[in-house]
């Protein structure tokens, strides 16, 4: 069993996910792009690892889309996504806000079908190691 620990941008929400992840999709849904602002959604997926907020807990919020499955959790001050629970036995973390290293690729690009327009050829794409000048 591995212990992996996360935070928001804003350092206020702290949290450790106790157990491993059993998926890594890359979704490129509708939803996710809007929620996410990019190309796609970045989510690790375990029914068997535990959530503990380590601090923070109360700044940390949700939001279900109307009339979908689609949920995100989210804090309050900053806006950075955060892991949730909103599906019974379903714990869900985004890839980004974990603060270790995840050893686990992606399992799949799912709802591929929707995918932006721009994001077909990115390996053609320069590339910088910081902001280009």
């Amino acid at each position: 069993m591995t212990d992996h620990f996360g935070s928001c941008l804003c350092g206020t929400v702290v949290f450790e996910v106790k157990g491993d992840f059993d998926s890594f999709y890359l979704c490129h849904c509708q939803h996710c792009q809007k929620d996410t602002g990019s190309a796609h959604a970045a989510n690790l997926f375990s029914h068997s690892a535990k959530l503990v907020w380590q601090s923070g807990a109360d700044a940390v919020t949700s939001f279900t889309l109307p009339g979908t499955r689609h949920n995100k959790s989210f804090c309050k001050l900053c806006g950075s996504a955060l892991p949730n629970t909103q599906i019974a036995g379903l714990l869900v973390v985004p890839a980004g806000c974990l603060d270790t290293e995840i050893s686990m690729l992606p399992t799949a690009h799912i709802f591929s079908s929707s995918k932006a327009t721009w994001d077909g050829e990115l390996g053609e794409v320069p590339k910088f190691e910081g902001l280009p000048e």
